[in-house]
């Protein structure tokens, strides 16, 4: 119930976002044929996904409807805008590629594919997700008013809370797209920059990748 709720805010900004006039190829995105390239780790686009690749992606894919493929290379960045893109994919009803490597928040956007495939010698790989000292300070600071927090421990019980909805939200994901349970629940056992490269057969048996 909450993952749907979660796709009904994504879907509801779908619907209100302009139809046409922004769609722009950048270093990051790269249309050719039927296929759309995200790659966020080759020389001179050496970056992080962030939120406003989902309006990209989203403009792009409306712009150029003979697109089938998505072709990914990407280490990850925001959590949530990783989500949104899968959800991009997922109503674009496409299909997702890796080529070099997908891991962290990329792996969201390849879980939003219908056909699910990678390259030869690339990977994919799957760590939990963390927030540094410095930005969760940050955010206190910054939202501490808005949120009404009374003090650091009535945001360490909001952080708590949702800590565990997003790993909720995260592993209802795996299992709606086809994911085996005993894998999801793999995918967030390795913490930090301890990535998890599953071998091709693992992804394969595991359901993640359809072929």
């Amino acid at each position: 119930m909450i993952y749907h709720m979660f796709r009904a805010a994504f879907m509801g900004a779908l619907a209100f976002a302009p139809l046409s006039g922004f769609a722009q190829e950048t270093s990051k995105f790269q249309v050719k044929g039927d296929t759309l390239f995200f790659d966020t780790e080759s020389e001179g686009n050496e970056s992080e996904i962030v939120s406003a690749d989902a309006d990209t992606m989203r403009a792009l894919l409306r712009d150029n409807p003979a697109i089938r493929n998505v072709d990914l290379n990407s280490g990850g960045g925001s959590y949530f805008a990783g989500f949104e893109m899968g959800e991009v994919l997922l109503d674009f009803e496409v299909n997702t590629h890796v080529s070099g490597i997908c891991s962290s928040s990329c792996v969201y956007i390849f879980l939003g594919g219908l056909k699910r495939t990678l390259a030869r010698g690339a990977r994919i790989g799957f760590h939990q997700n963390s927030w540094s000292a410095e930005s969760i300070e940050q955010f206190y600071t910054s939202k501490t008013e808005a949120f009404g927090w009374a003090s650091p421990y009535e945001f360490a019980e909001w952080m708590y809370e949702d800590t565990q909805q997003e790993t909720y939200l995260e592993l209802q994901y795996y299992l709606e797209r086809g994911v085996d349970p005993v894998f999801a629940v793999e995918t967030i056992r390795n913490q930090g920059d301890n990535v998890w490269y599953p071998r091709r057969s693992e992804l394969l048996e595991a359901g993640l990748l359809t072929e």
